[in-house]
């Protein structure tokens, strides 16, 4: 899976970390940041908030969602979207920010058994007091697209539900920004194929996201489709109004060229040190003891400190998926410039101590330590 990056921008912690802080204030802020930043690359459309209300731990996105409590991401939903898009009020796209979408739509950190894409067969209303809340913030905030999940309720694929997506979504929540899709989501509902999938238009999709060529017959059956009445016209023309309105209130056809917009080109901007000193503040209120036996923490600077784990002196695995990779492997510690290991921010700190610190990723030592921090995670 390749993914585009812009290598030094600043990272801040996994939406589980994020929520683990419980600061709205923050994490308004931290979305402004990177919008800021997006901007700098020109980019006008961003894939944010993830809303998934997680039930059921051995889902492997775990990590993406922001809490297990509704009410937490309810609130979350609607500081990001202001700190990504502006108030609807104050600064509504402005220079520095972008458009936002709240995803993935619906019941993804629901699914039976924590399987992904898998089955949720939660009741409507646990369906709306649970997994839909991050909506009602994020909608109320003034997101305008919102991404569709690759999960099933009650076992119709949500690309082609279009009770949800039409009925639900649209209709009944009143939003009328676009609907998209997710990596090739549509060619898993009933009798599609990534190349031709009439039930996904019909249900409510306005843009499919096609990653590969298949795009090219698909565009091509699409507009067959239409022309043999599988699809209506209709249909299609409130899809190119839903995106022409988001484009439009984007401000898209008033504002330069991307090469020529305020933040454009400003690359000193990137991974700058009042974000990264954001991130730093994010870090420390995300962190979570579970406990501190006999009062160990804080650490004393004069003891001899072993620091081990695979993951002591790995900026990628630190940092979790999506970092550059997918899941955040095969990197090394250079492609995350600006960034800093645990390894590194203990020694950074132990420095002037008359202590020692000893660096071991498997757990052997030179040096009897006092004190081990042990490093590991996926």
């Amino acid at each position: 899976m390749d993914i585009d990056n812009v290598i030094g921008a600043t990272l801040f912690p996994h939406n589980i970390g994020l929520g683990a802080m419980n600061n709205p204030e923050l994490i308004e802020k931290i979305a402004s940041i990177t919008a800021r930043e997006v901007m700098v690359t020109g980019i006008d459309w961003v894939f944010a908030p993830t809303v998934a209300v997680v039930r059921d731990d051995r889902w492997g996105r775990t990590y993406e969602g922001y809490s297990e409590d509704p009410e937490i991401v309810r609130v979350y939903a609607s500081y990001i979207v202001k700190g990504l898009q502006g108030s609807i009020d104050k600064d509504f796209f402005g220079d520095q920010r972008v458009i936002s979408t709240v995803k993935h739509f619906l019941g993804d950190g629901g699914t039976e058994a924590g399987d992904d894409q898998g089955n949720n067969l939660s009741s409507e209303q646990a369906l709306f007091d649970i997994h839909a809340q991050g909506y009602v913030g994020g909608l109320t905030a003034g997101a305008q697209s919102v991404m569709v999940s690759f999960n099933s309720w009650h076992g119709k694929k949500n690309h082609g539900n279009k009770y949800l997506l039409t009925d639900v979504l649209k209709d009944r929540m009143g939003f009328d920004g676009f609907v998209v899709g997710d990596w090739n989501g549509h060619g898993q509902v009933k009798g599609c194929t990534n190349e031709s999938c009439p039930q996904a238009i019909n249900a409510g999709l306005d843009i499919f996201m096609v990653p590969t060529n298949a795009w090219k017959p698909l565009y091509e059956n699409t507009i067959l489709q239409v022309k043999n009445g599988e699809i209506s016209q209709a249909r299609i023309d409130d899809a190119v109004k839903r995106i022409l309105r988001v484009k439009l209130r984007a401000g898209i056809f008033d504002k330069p060229s991307p090469a020529q917009r305020t933040l454009s080109g400003k690359t000193e901007l990137i991974g700058s040190e009042e974000h990264r000193n954001v991130a730093r503040q994010a870090v420390r209120e995300s962190l979570v003891l579970l406990k501190n036996k006999n009062n160990l923490l804080p650490l004393m600077p004069h003891q001899n400190i072993l620091v081990t784990g695979d993951g002591a002196h790995n900026i990628g695995k630190q940092s979790g998926g999506w970092s550059i990779t997918w899941q955040g492997t095969g990197n090394n510690n250079d492609d995350f410039p600006g960034g800093t290991s645990i390894y590194d921010g203990i020694k950074d700190k132990l420095k002037k101590a008359d202590g020692s610190l000893e660096l071991s990723a498997d757990g052997s030592f030179k040096q009897k330590p006092d004190v081990a921090i042990v490093v590991f995670g996926e």
